[in-house]
């Protein structure tokens, strides 16, 4: 096991149910200085763990661990923090409760503090929903977040985003297999059919035009389909896939007691010297909806990144657009 595990123990979540046993699973990179000021957050994406992330840290990038506490945090949902698959009954499988950004947030702020002493977080960044948490940190601890940065993600999720999510959804629970949540062997189908849906929209129409997948050495676009996405879900437990989009389509930075659905309020309060990074072809999280919150938030800059590889431009699958994203995380903590 190369990660930690934070116990915390009876956790309410903002639906109004209790997790007895909570847990949060976390990975660090480098040491912690005596003024417990170098920190980075950097929370985990959909169907993503903190193994998923280090192809942004190393030394000489701006998450330099020479430098850097780097805390890589598992959101609720990924199958190593509390999920669905690893939760005691009654709260096991489909009977898992909604979880919130704002749940993960405060609890990893929570982790952050009894853990380690940690009160100042130097920069809080990630990739789609780890970007999510980024936009809900600054706007929840705006005197203790320095630096933000989301790359293809968003603070609140978008009516457009919501239904394709929920055409994903139905890919699972429209598999026979799935048996409303209480399967016994995984919906093959059902997670065959969400890879296909995502096929679609993680990359861009300009991706497919050029025949990418020819140099990611597909014969063909089948084979592409069937090589690559048809099982990528596959080593993924189906309701904790589903648990984390419901978390997806709840995403709202305003919708907690602090900003109590005040969106301008929710974004004007952060503060923190932010860049948000949307990808020009991301068919997710397109570069209007990020022009829009940064139009609300005192001191931040979008910068674009150009790239036919749609949402994954954030994903670290292309050399040339991870650069972009570390040249502006460098930016941040210069």
């Amino acid at each position: 096991m190369d990660y930690e595990i934070f116990d915390a123990g009876r956790v309410t979540l903002q639906c109004g149910i209790t997790l007895p046993d909570c847990k949060l699973a976390y990975k660090t990179h480098g040491t912690l200085n005596a003024a417990k000021d170098n920190v980075i957050v950097y929370p985990s994406r959909y169907a993503g763990t903190h193994a998923d992330q280090e192809f942004l840290i190393g030394p000489g990038m701006a998450l330099d661990p020479e430098k850097y506490f780097i805390v890589c945090v598992n959101m609720m949902g990924s199958g190593l923090s509390s999920s669905p698959s690893n939760t005691a009954r009654p709260m096991s499988g489909p009977d898992f409760p909604l979880v919130t950004q704002y749940d993960n947030v405060c609890l990893q702020e929570r982790m952050l503090r009894e853990q380690f002493g940690i009160e100042k977080i130097r920069l809080v960044c990630g990739w789609s929903m780890g970007g999510q948490q980024a936009f809900q940190w600054a706007s929840l601890f705006p005197d203790r977040v320095e630096a933000m940065s989301c790359f293809c993600g968003q603070g609140t999720t978008a009516p457009h985003t919501y239904v394709f999510l929920e055409g994903v959804k139905q890919g699972i629970i429209g598999d026979p297999a799935w048996q409303n949540g209480y399967y016994e062997t995984p919906p093959w189908r059902g997670l065959t059919a969400k890879g296909r849906t995502w096929a679609g929209w993680a990359l861009s129409q300009e991706w497919y035009r050029a025949r990418s997948w020819e140099a990611q050495g597909f014969a063909t676009l089948e084979d592409y389909l069937k090589g690559y996405w048809d099982g990528i879900y596959f080593g993924r437990d189906a309701n904790d896939l589903l648990s984390l989009i419901a978390t997806w389509q709840a995403a709202d930075i305003a919708n907690n007691p602090i900003y109590k659905g005040d969106t301008k309020a929710a974004y004007g309060a952060i503060t923190a010297k932010s860049i948000i990074l949307p990808g020009r072809t991301d068919l997710y999280f397109p570069v209007e909806d990020n022009a829009a919150e940064v139009a609300m938030m005192p001191n931040a800059e979008l910068r674009v990144i150009d790239s036919i590889w749609g949402h994954y431009a954030g994903g670290g699958r292309v050399a040339e657009d991870t650069a972009r994203i570390d040249t502006a995380l460098k930016d941040l903590l210069a």
